[in-house]
């Protein structure tokens, strides 16, 4: 079996499980919230909350239905994400393996005439800028944070606000995720999809039905060109 080459428009990342682990944050943050919320079973949560807006969350396993208390919810989970991800000997927000090269090579490009990036992230922006910051991963021109949309993943609406952004056809575009609402998200919105299988088995996955499965990013490589943005999916 031999590498596959895909010649696309632009690629657009998840964060949380794609990029970056801020899986002791998350842990540490819904222990937190248990005090307030006992009724909540975390371990149950961690199985099916990934690549879930904080605010659809908090709604479903907190019972908030409120928007501006929601609101203040969402705003102090996701800080404590950030404060609970390096106490107690937590390795803290890190970066998985394989983004470095990849955003190496996306650095490398910084003055063409569109973007050829984008992050499309179920967090709000200002966990997602402290996070990504933490991990040491640039901040794309094409950002989109949870409340940049009405409906998060799986609906497409993240994906089809990232490749509108980028100028480009969702169906060029290829989506890069770890779970499996995100790789659903992908697939509406029309875009090619990779996951990997960092945060979820490669059962889970396969039932999102995505184009790839690869075990993390350090099993593509990429080229910015003028033209397009040429992506190698090695054999795995």
């Amino acid at each position: 079996m031999s590498d596959t080459i895909l010649h696309l428009d632009a690629l657009l990342f998840d964060m949380d499980g794609t990029l970056v682990d801020s899986t002791a944050g998350v842990v540490g943050a819904w222990e937190l919230f248990r005090q307030s919320y006992p009724t909540i079973d975390v371990q149950d949560i961690l199985s099916s909350s990934h690549g879930i807006r904080t605010v659809d969350n908090l709604q479903k396993h907190c019972g908030i239905d409120d928007p501006e208390i929601l609101e203040e919810e969402a705003e102090r989970f996701e800080k404590a994400i950030v404060s609970t991800a390096s106490e107690g000997g937590r390795p803290g927000i890190v970066l998985l393996p394989g983004v470095k090269p990849i955003m190496d090579e996306i650095a490398s490009f910084c003055c063409l005439p569109r973007p050829r990036w984008a992050i499309c992230t179920s967090a709000t922006r200002a966990y997602a800028t402290s996070a990504l910051a933490s991990a040491k991963v640039p901040i794309p021109d094409v950002f989109i944070a949870s409340e940049d949309v009405s409906r998060g993943k799986p609906y497409p609406d993240p994906y089809l606000l990232g490749a509108e952004k980028c100028g480009v056809r969702p169906e060029n575009c290829v989506v890069f995720e770890d779970a499996p609402s995100g790789v659903r998200s992908g697939r509406a919105a029309g875009c090619k999809t990779i996951a990997l299988l960092t945060t979820h088995t490669r059962q889970q996955l396969e039932e999102a039905q995505p184009d790839f499965i690869i075990k993390d990013l350090s099993f593509v490589s990429i080229k910015v060109t003028d033209a397009n943005v040429i992506i190698m999916i090695k054999e795995n």
